[in-house]
């Protein structure tokens, strides 16, 4: 057997569901131990982006397209400074990686990074019972943790934190300030709270005009207006939005300013807890890089990628009466009916539960940052 046969075929590994469900196959990555919250993204391609997603922290990803890794890792893709996830599961990853641009194996990405991962499964098994069952806990153990008794093992995953009432986001902010500069001429100044940001998000705003003032989600009020002068924009992180007040204090601060506010994903959640409304977790999120959300206010479809365990409680297709005025559903998931978006109808402020940046695609949503700009030349 040669070297990459060896490596390829992994030591024995087993994935526990707490639940009690098991499956047996090799090691991916690095060997050992993990647990985490399991959930399932249905994307073919971007996994390197995926990988590098904070809103991943504490999250196993089964990957439900069976082939995976095939075009390696590269140096210009990752969407943060590490790989994120807790663990990773795949059916078949690639024994060779070719692209112009890879830099190393997807296999060598997770050794490096520590992440224990497990290939060799039928993962579409697991995705249905993740999808009849719910996001569970899950723990990964391979190599010789692979031979413990299964009990002993089930009851390690059962001690594990649930993702309800789990706050990520001091995990992943960024520790300093940093700035994105407007490509071309500036046209605004933005602070961006840092929650879990992804690197194409301020890229995508530095395409048109914006300097980005990447700030750490415990900065404080006075500071955040300041530096965003023209906008404030709340990224997309992980974890439970109803442990996040702080980002819910600067939200509300910056609605009270009359301040331009864009929010995606997690940011998205921090407006409609500002506005009075709930959040709950959903059943099994939207993980992908294909999900259909419709605009309420024009009917247009567009496909787009998400990252989301948790959604905003809110009625559709009515008006709805908030401290901070009137506010509108404006998108909905057309799998589910859960709300995607919301406008602000009497303060400058509007939020999608997705991702407009979506690297690596798909890109109809990507207008929301020319909105965005919009909502800045109103506010002038």
């Amino acid at each position: 057997m040669d070297l990459m046969s060896a490596r390829m075929s992994g030591e024995p590994a087993v994935l526990i569901l707490e639940d009690g469900r098991s499956f047996r196959g090799r090691s991916f990555g690095a060997v050992g131990t993990t647990v985490g919250e399991a959930v399932f993204n249905t994307g073919m391609t971007g996994y390197q982006e995926t990988l590098t997603d904070p809103s991943y922290q504490g999250q196993v990803v089964v990957m439900t397209a069976p082939h995976v890794g095939n075009t390696g890792m590269n140096d210009e893709d990752p969407e943060s400074r590490q790989i994120w996830v807790a663990g990773y599961v795949v059916r078949d990853p690639s024994p060779i990686a070719s692209n112009w641009r890879s830099r190393g194996s997807l296999d060598e990405a997770l050794v490096t990074a520590g992440v224990v991962g497990i290939r060799d499964i039928d993962t579409r098994a697991l995705t249905r019972h993740l999808r009849d069952r719910g996001a569970m806990r899950v723990g990964i153990f391979s190599g010789e943790a692979a031979t413990t008794d299964t009990d002993e093992l089930l009851a390690r995953v059962r001690r594990a934190p649930e993702m309800a009432g789990c706050s990520l986001t001091d995990d992943v902010t960024t520790d300093e300030p940093y700035v994105v500069p407007a490509l071309g001429e500036e046209r605004y100044v933005v602070a961006a709270v840092d929650l879990g940001i992804k690197s194409m998000t301020p890229h995508r705003m530095a395409e048109r005009g914006m300097t980005v003032h990447v700030v750490p989600a415990d900065i404080d009020t006075d500071t955040l207006l300041e530096l965003g002068r023209d906008g404030i924009f709340l990224s997309n992180g992980p974890g439970d939005p109803a442990t996040a007040d702080h980002a819910v204090a600067l939200v509300q601060a910056a609605l009270a300013a009359r301040r331009p506010l864009f929010g995606i994903c997690f940011g998205h959640q921090m407006l409609g807890r500002a506005l009075g409304f709930g959040t709950y977790k959903l059943r099994f999120g939207h993980r992908g890089v294909n999900q259909p959300v419709q605009d309420l206010r024009t009917g247009r479809v567009a496909i787009t990628a998400h990252n989301h365990g948790f959604a905003v409680d809110a009625a559709v297709g009515e008006e709805l009466s908030t401290p901070f005025g009137r506010v509108e559903v404006s998108h909905v998931c057309l799998n589910d009916n859960v709300v995607e978006g919301l406008r602000c109808l009497d303060v400058p402020a509007f939020s999608v539960q997705y991702h407009p940046e979506a690297a690596a695609g798909p890109h109809d949503a990507a207008d929301l940052f020319d909105e965005f700009a919009a909502l800045m030349d109103g506010a002038r």
